[in-house]
């Protein structure tokens, strides 16, 4: 999460001018950064955990895997062709809204395979920032810029507030001495 909330930020950065970009990478790189720091300390005491042995975590975990590698590349092949489209058609202005659009989209399978709410949650976040960066593209509501730097700092909302949640997520279930650690994406 800290890749993707440093990219939608630097987006946000680029649309803004002045003082505002670079607050803006602050204001996110200060949670990317502590992403870092936390995955890399639950990295470790995952470690500690035994290995999954049942034969049913086993195939669970092997079914999770399957579909978020065939979602992960359902998305990686989606944005390159609505891009081409978008460019066939010279619509360019909604190539960033458009690339929100199939990310905040690609949560909600996600949410069932890993059965976890925070991702319809994040799914909806994400979706009605892209569609309200879509629209106001359409109508001309506001400066370029302006729709770009809101679009990133939307996304980048999602961004840290999924970091968060996986921080939180895998302190609980180190304290508690769980003895599967099971964070994802």
């Amino acid at each position: 999460m800290a890749f993707f909330t440093m990219v939608w930020a630097g987006i946000a950065s680029g649309g803004l001018a002045g003082f505002g970009q670079y607050a803006v990478l602050f204001v996110f790189g200060v949670p990317a950064g502590m992403f870092v720091a936390c995955s890399i300390s639950l990295f470790r005491a995952s470690r500690g955990f035994p290995p999954l042995t049942s034969s049913a975590d086993k195939a669970e975990g092997k079914r999770m895997g399957i579909w978020y590698g065939i979602i992960f590349g359902a998305e990686g092949i989606t944005i390159p062709i609505v891009c081409g489209f978008l460019v066939y058609f010279r619509q360019t202005a909604f190539i960033l809204p458009a690339i929100a659009l199939v990310i905040g989209l690609h949560f909600y399978p996600m949410a069932r395979i890993f059965k976890r709410t925070i991702d319809y949650y994040l799914a909806t976040w994400t979706c009605l920032v892209a569609f309200s960066a879509i629209a106001a593209i359409k109508n001309n509501i506001l400066p370029q810029n302006t729709i770009y730097a809101l679009l990133g700092m939307g996304v980048a909302v999602a961004t840290t507030g999924y970091g968060l949640y996986m921080i939180y997520e895998g302190k609980r279930l180190v304290g508690s001495g769980d003895q599967r650690l099971e964070i994802r994406d």
